[in-house]
């Protein structure tokens, strides 16, 4: 998980162009839970930026914190100088200040669990809120979907990350939500869903592809050959369910 988590900068350039952005909506649930105005946030794995602009935009004043140089430098180009940006890793992250909100997007499960909760809260004002959201962009065909499963089946597994905590697929409540509820420092857990839905052309989704770690893994010419396969059986355009599932909590 370690070399997968620090896997995304020799493909920084993918990522921003291939990777979708998050939907204003999603911004509005986390504010609106928070229920007073949040002035700082401290973003956890922010990559290139893509959630950044998110609470950015809403006049926030972010601290985008990512360990892989190459995204935060990528970031900084991508972004107003009035992002704080800072390098590290949250357990490299020292708590000298505390913020509203802290929060991670698709990124949560790169972390270290030991102590995770504990850091987290660290860097929280008292009922400062956290926020973790994602999920995989998956093919919303599933005939497309199974053609592919198959394409790519005889050189690499599945390309998806379980859950952490082992939550079956089948529970309401999924993690980190699971996690936090069993924690002391978090009160107030919530999950919801806020749905999207992305129109690609096939090139464009072998290029998602190229940024997801299962597959930046994989050696080079066995990556070449699946996306080889992958894209003889893909249509024009490919339909994508990237529903983003959120988790909310407020520090005690």
């Amino acid at each position: 998980m370690a070399k997968r988590a620090l896997s995304f900068g020799s493909v920084v350039q993918a990522y921003e162009r291939y990777r979708p952005g998050y939907p204003a909506g999603l911004a509005e649930r986390v504010l609106d839970y928070a229920g007073e105005p949040v002035r700082t946030a401290l973003e956890i794995g922010a990559g290139t930026g893509k959630a950044t602009r998110l609470f950015a935009g809403r006049g926030i004043a972010v601290t985008a914190t990512d360990p892989d140089p190459a995204m935060l430098a990528e970031l900084r180009e991508q972004l107003p100088a009035d992002v704080e940006t800072r390098r590290g890793a949250l357990e490299d992250l020292r708590p000298d200040r505390q913020y509203g909100l802290v929060y991670a997007a698709a990124a949560l499960h790169w972390t270290d669990p030991d102590g995770r909760w504990p850091r987290v809260a660290a860097l929280l004002v008292p009922g400062g809120v956290f926020a973790s959201f994602g999920g995989p962009a998956r093919i919303a065909d599933p005939v497309v979907r199974q053609a592919v499963d198959e394409a790519k089946a005889p050189l690499m597994e599945s390309d998806e990350i379980p859950s952490p905590d082992g939550t079956p697929p089948e529970n309401e409540m999924q993690w980190p939500g699971t996690e936090l509820e069993r924690s002391a420092l978090f009160a107030d857990v919530r999950q919801f869903v806020v749905p999207q839905r992305l129109t690609l052309t096939a090139d464009e989704f072998i290029g998602l592809l190229s940024t997801v770690s299962a597959y930046v893994m994989l050696p080079i010419s066995v990556r070449e050959q699946v996306f080889q396969r992958i894209r003889q059986v893909l249509p024009d355009t490919v339909e994508l369910a990237a529903d983003h599932t959120v988790h909310v909590a407020r520090r005690r």
